[in-house]
């Protein structure tokens, strides 16, 4: 876990502000959910497999004569679709977003422990339209803030069907999902089977890379006979692919970036920046039955504002900033000193007291405040130095030199 610096502090205030302002324009409203959780919550819906179960912290909540165990939350959707399902639950799609820290322990100590992430779902719909939507809002947040944005899909759906379809025991799929969860996914290629259909299937469904709506349509005419349950997940796949590329959005469908499995019931998308890998998410239909809930679809993204801050270039600071300095150290001037800086704040200018610490030449602009007579405005841009009288025309100049 670490400090945030101000320059970390600009930064994450920045993606948030970009984040918060595009979910509010979609309609979308803003939740937080406590940091701790009960531990059952994660057990339950499969999030913390057996690997993961050590990577969590969680101690008892004891009350002095029983307790329970409780965990930092690991994870900000599961939270969320406890949220909904304990107070927003009620038939209508709910679009909520959150910008909330997250905890898991990593032995090296190479890694941070404290993740922050912005998170959006949105509950209530099963339409494709509903993920592309999601991923287009992803994206957007990714633009405004700069970042060369690379989309992978995959789908959860396909990996299940194709357990399924291996024929294992219930003992061997629990094994083989859990390496998955865990980020193995090549897991899937070192199964073996009699099947000759099934040997030839693997190796290129696990290989699956394209970027067009037909390319899928191959994969299905190739796999329609060898696996005939992976057709609903194709279809589904294709047909986000369609509206994808119908929209001009580029993607690369890559069934082996399933990394980040977790409950995910359908699509998969993960979105890289600079080959860094800055958010994911996917359709999550089964995860607020798992909560307690009735069958409600739901979908949803988290994009990492760890690595996003890594890799985002701190803004420099406002050109118009403007330093106060009076001339003398008397009340009457401080007063004046103080008004005029209160003046150029409230007009929306980064405008502060010459307190003897700060560099001169980090401000545009040097305001002297003298005892009595005008005031002294120099523009350390141009050299130009300008006696005014008020601060409405202090105002005026810098406003002109936009």
């Amino acid at each position: 876990m670490r400090d945030l610096l101000p320059q970390d502090m600009a930064k994450f205030r920045r993606i948030e502000e970009v984040f918060r302002g595009c979910c509010l324009k979609g309609g979308y409203e803003e939740v937080r959910t406590p940091t701790l959780e009960y531990l059952h919550l994660f057990t339950a819906t499969g999030t913390l497999t057996p690997g993961m179960l050590g990577r969590v912290y969680s101690f008892l909540d004891w009350d002095g004569w029983s307790g329970e165990r409780v965990v930092l939350r690991p994870d900000g959707t599961i939270p969320a679709a406890r949220l909904y399902l304990e107070n927003l639950e009620g038939g209508e799609i709910t679009k909520l977003f959150y910008v909330e820290n997250t905890f898991t322990f990593e032995e090296t100590g190479e890694e941070r422990r404290e993740r922050w992430q912005c998170g959006a779902e949105l509950i209530g719909s099963s339409q494709p339209l509903a993920d592309v939507e999601l991923i287009l809002l992803a994206l957007e947040v990714l633009e405004k803030l700069g970042m060369p944005v690379e989309l992978r899909l995959s789908h959860a759906g396909l990996i299940k069907a194709l357990l399924g379809e291996l024929g294992l025991g219930s003992a061997e799929q629990t094994e083989i999902f859990d390496q998955i969860l865990e980020g193995n996914i090549k897991a899937l290629g070192e199964i073996k089977t009699e099947d000759v259909d099934l040997k030839r299937a693997l190796p290129l469904l696990l290989d699956v890379k394209g970027s067009s709506p037909g390319f899928l349509e191959n994969i299905r005419a190739l796999l329609g006979k060898a696996l005939p349950g992976l057709e609903p997940s194709l279809n589904n796949l294709t047909s986000i692919a369609e509206l994808l590329s119908a929209l001009d959005c580029p993607y690369q469908i890559d069934i082996a970036s399933g990394r980040g499995f977790e409950y995910y019931t359908g699509v998969m998308f993960q979105f890289y920046a600079l080959a860094e890998r800055v958010g994911g998410g996917g359709r999550y239909d089964d995860l607020i039955p798992l909560v307690g809930g009735g069958p409600v679809p739901a979908s949803g993204f988290a994009l990492y504002m760890d690595q996003l801050m890594d890799l985002l270039k701190r803004e420099q600071p406002s050109y118009h900033r403007i330093l106060v300095r009076p001339e003398g150290s008397d009340v009457k001037g401080l007063k004046s000193c103080f008004e005029v800086a209160r003046f150029l704040r409230e007009e929306g200018y980064l405008t502060e007291l010459d307190l003897g610490r700060k560099a001169v030449s980090d401000y545009r602009w040097l305001l002297l405040v003298p005892r009595e007579g005008p005031f002294q405005l120099f523009d350390q841009a141009t050299g130009k130095r300008s006696e005014v009288a008020s601060q409405a025309g202090i105002l005026k100049i810098v406003e002109g030199s936009r």
